[in-house]
């Protein structure tokens, strides 16, 4: 059974978003459990997610979820724009609220850590270049 989409193509937060993670070497963007998901051989982000709280999911429409450094993880948990996504969480990933006092260049760096974790020895070293 497919997953429903669960993103506005027009959104213009998405856009945001895409142009950052589409712009790392051999970035790809599918549709993965009805949210845009950014991947080389595996993903290294997710726009959107959820938590769930007593039961009933939550949704973070508007968010980027990413892989971190535990220490990095640690940190950002901590705030309050921040969440431990359903079912990735586990695994060290955080996911992050956007809104309109976005400091994009922290999510450019918060994709750029997710990338290097994900992408393989080739592709950071093409983004080293």
């Amino acid at each position: 059974m497919a997953h429903p989409i669960m993103f506005d193509e027009a959104d213009p937060v998405l856009g945001r978003v895409r142009e950052l993670a589409l712009a790392f070497p051999d970035a790809a963007e599918k549709v993965s459990h009805g949210r845009p998901a950014f991947f080389t051989t595996k993903v290294f982000a997710y726009y959107g997610g959820s938590i769930k709280v007593d039961g009933v999911y939550q949704q973070h429409d508007r968010s980027v979820m990413v892989l971190t450094e535990p220490d990095e993880r640690k940190v950002l948990v901590a705030e309050e724009r921040c969440y431990v996504p359903a079912y990735l969480g586990h695994s060290g990933w955080v996911g992050v609220d956007l809104g309109a006092g976005t400091d994009w260049a922290e999510i450019g760096e918060l994709l750029d850590a997710s990338y290097r974790l994900t992408a393989g020895v080739r592709r950071v070293r093409l983004l080293d270049r």
